[in-house]
């Protein structure tokens, strides 16, 4: 089956506002602090508690979609992942917060069964360009949730950013429900089969390297969003929260300027790509710290960020998706359970050292991040090299996957 424009337009909205439920608390988070009364080194955890709920979801929900109809699937995630933000926009503590943020992250996970589910429904020459449009409707909704979170913030508060992402939510699962079409399954896997073949992945070196390098690639990413906040609130700038939110604009135009990455993918160069974009990913920071003394430089950082970003990103799950066409629920799963736990460490440890040394020390271990990403990818390389077998298997993907 073809996958249409709308289909795809409609798919890559899905992403962008139930992964926007994980990230709009990032520009809002000295808000949130105050209110519930939160010390400083503790404001990652608000973050953090999303993607301890996605990491379980990511094991035991996005695995389902190798077993049932996915159109269903994405459906009642969106409707449970809004009832996880209801609660967090009316919870009067701390706790009942990190709650309803950590149940909403479980059902956020409908992310990762709505790519694969526009994996599957794309033709094999077309799959990484499908991709790269979905994918960027995540990062679209990361950083468009920074912009919109910092306006709405100042006008009516935190709170009201939730109440609106609630009501999207439901929306969206009425509009899935009536407009994709069934995704009914010839050979039905049982529960066990999916969890044992996900757990076969983790022996895979070519899914051990791309979970590894998007397990430093996110925690570098979550350093900066995570983290950039406190210096530009903090002197000589103090920024108001619209402000800092509308660095998500810059975010937006480096994300955008990596949609080709998907047809680099298709055309055999993903691997490639991936290792050039972990090298950029490392320059970045080189202005980003300079946060304290020059907005430019920041802006510059973050156009760079989120172009490797979103280029490593799509070029990985197009490598994996090549190489397992009949499990993609699990192999994006699986692979997305390293996003999760590079994000939560990059969201904790920032503001930790941000707290100790500044924002140099931020930047600094945004930066090993990095350079952790790209020492992966270098010796997955190597190991391929050794074994005298390819590291990019994007290339035969038009005669080992199968045309839904």
């Amino acid at each position: 089956m073809r996958i249409t424009f709308g289909r795809r337009v409609l798919l890559a909205v899905v992403c962008a506002v139930a992964v926007a439920t994980i990230y709009v608390a990032q520009p809002v988070l000295a808000q949130i602090g105050r209110e519930l009364g939160v010390p400083e080194a503790d404001l990652g955890w608000i973050v953090a508690a999303g993607q301890v709920g996605y990491v379980v979801g990511l094991a035991a929900l996005v695995p389902l979609g190798d077993m049932w109809d996915r159109r269903t699937l994405v459906g009642v995630q969106l409707l449970l992942a809004a009832a996880g933000v209801l609660i967090a926009a009316f919870s009067p503590a701390l706790w009942l917060l990190l709650v309803g943020l950590a149940l909403t992250g479980v059902f956020a996970v409908v992310v990762q069964t709505t790519v694969a589910f526009a994996a599957d429904l794309s033709t094999p020459a077309e799959r990484g360009r499908t991709l790269g449009a979905v994918t960027s409707g995540v990062i679209l909704g990361i950083l468009g949730a920074r912009v919109l979170a910092g306006i709405i913030t100042d006008l009516w508060g935190w709170r009201s950013v939730y109440i609106g992402l609630a009501l999207l939510l439901v929306a969206l699962s009425l509009f899935v429900l009536t407009r994709l079409p069934a995704d009914r399954r010839q050979d039905r896997k049982t529960y066990r089969e999916v969890l044992t073949s996900l757990g076969g992945l983790f022996r895979d070196p070519l899914f051990l390297s791309r979970g590894l390098i998007a397990f430093f690639l996110f925690a570098s990413f979550g350093a900066l969003w995570s983290g950039l906040a406190l210096p530009l609130s903090a002197g000589p700038w103090q920024l108001t929260t619209a402000q800092i939110g509308a660095f998500g604009i810059a975010g937006l135009v480096g994300a955008l300027g990596a949609t080709r990455a998907g047809r680099w993918a298709d055309a055999g160069r993903a691997d490639l790509v991936t290792g050039i974009a972990l090298a950029l990913l490392a320059a970045s920071w080189i202005a980003s710290a300079q946060a304290p003394w020059s907005l430019v430089l920041v802006i510059v950082g973050v156009i760079v960020l989120d172009f490797a970003v979103q280029a490593a990103h799509v070029s990985n799950q197009s490598l994996l998706t090549a190489a397992y066409p009949h499990q993609t629920s699990s192999v994006i799963g699986g692979y997305m359970i390293f996003y999760s736990l590079g994000s939560a460490l990059g969201a904790t440890a920032t503001t930790a050292i941000y707290s100790l040394s500044g924002w140099t020390g931020s930047a600094a271990l945004g930066a090993v991040f990095a350079l952790g990403g790209l020492l992966t990818w270098t010796l997955s390389r190597r190991t391929v090299a050794r074994d005298g077998t390819r590291a990019d298997r994007s290339a035969p993907l038009a005669t080992t996957t199968e045309e839904r």
